[in-house]
């Protein structure tokens, strides 16, 4: 059964559950409350303090012992100590949290788990508050998105839904409710560089697919397009590269944003 949850969507999503390895991912769910459904360990080798701890504060979870052969096929890799079934969170929009400093990503009929992991990560070393994957896309909990995440799925909400129509729903219920954000699509040929737009309102950054960019659609709803400049051969960055780099540009933004002019004359040393 655990298994099929390695590499069948529906599998997982009818169990309502998924796979969790390695021992930073696994720390990651349970430091921040998601709830494991069993602890499946190596039945051969004594349990680490770390396992140990895990088990001890998780009495709820199914233990089960597993031959080291069968827990490395559910681990992709030998000398895999615990995997961990995690329960599926609601694919519900409001799980992500909105105020006046609101960041999110919505990344648009991606084909490749290891790309929304991937944004997942910089989205949290940078600040944001959530990523949403619209249209028909590869799965934000499979294995090889969890791992790319390395964990950082379980610090930020991950909300997967069908297309643009949930989401701008929700961003107008924001606006009504007082948060002004603006949905800032980035493309090659947008009209404005990223660095030249203020990135410190609240703001929803659209990536397009790994192949074909921003849909049509998408293009349409955009408030603003902004582009990466680049020099060289290259004309596009992978999506994962490209959102990494406007996430970092607004985390930069917002860290100099409040600094004033006496702030930064104390800092050089020019005020007495």
């Amino acid at each position: 059964m655990w298994q099929a949850l390695l590499t069948n969507r529906t599998k997982r999503q009818r169990a309502g559950e998924f796979l969790v390895q390695g021992v930073r991912p696994i720390s990651l769910a349970a430091e921040h409350g998601w709830v494991l459904r069993a602890l499946i360990h190596d039945a051969d080798r004594p349990l680490s303090r770390w396992a140990r701890d895990l088990l001890q504060t998780h009495p709820t979870a199914e233990r089960v012992s597993m031959a080291p052969e069968l827990l490395a096929d559910l681990s992709e890799k030998d000398e895999a100590e615990v995997v961990a079934v995690v329960e599926l969170p609601p694919d519900d929009l409001h799980r992500i949290k909105v105020g006046p400093e609101f960041l999110g990503v919505v990344f648009d009929r991606a084909t490749t788990p290891g790309n929304i992991g991937s944004i997942i990560r910089s989205a949290d070393a940078f600040g944001a508050d959530g990523v949403i994957v619209t249209g028909h896309a590869a799965d934000a909990y499979d294995p090889k998105s969890v791992r790319a995440s390395t964990g950082s799925i379980f610090a930020v909400p991950a909300v997967r839904v069908p297309s643009q129509r949930e989401v701008m729903e929700w961003v107008e219920e924001q606006r009504t409710g007082g948060v002004p954000i603006v949905v800032v699509g980035t493309d090659e040929h947008g009209t404005m560089d990223v660095f030249d737009f203020d990135l410190t309102q609240p703001t929803l950054l659209l990536i397009g697919n790994e192949t074909t960019g921003l849909s049509a659609a998408w293009r349409e709803l955009a408030d603003h397009l902004v582009r990466i400049p680049m020099t060289g051969a290259a004309s596009s960055l992978n999506a994962a590269n490209a959102a990494t780099a406007v996430l970092y540009e607004a985390s930069r933004q917002r860290i100099q944003a409040p600094r004033t002019k006496p702030d930064l004359e104390q800092q050089l040393g020019t005020v007495n």
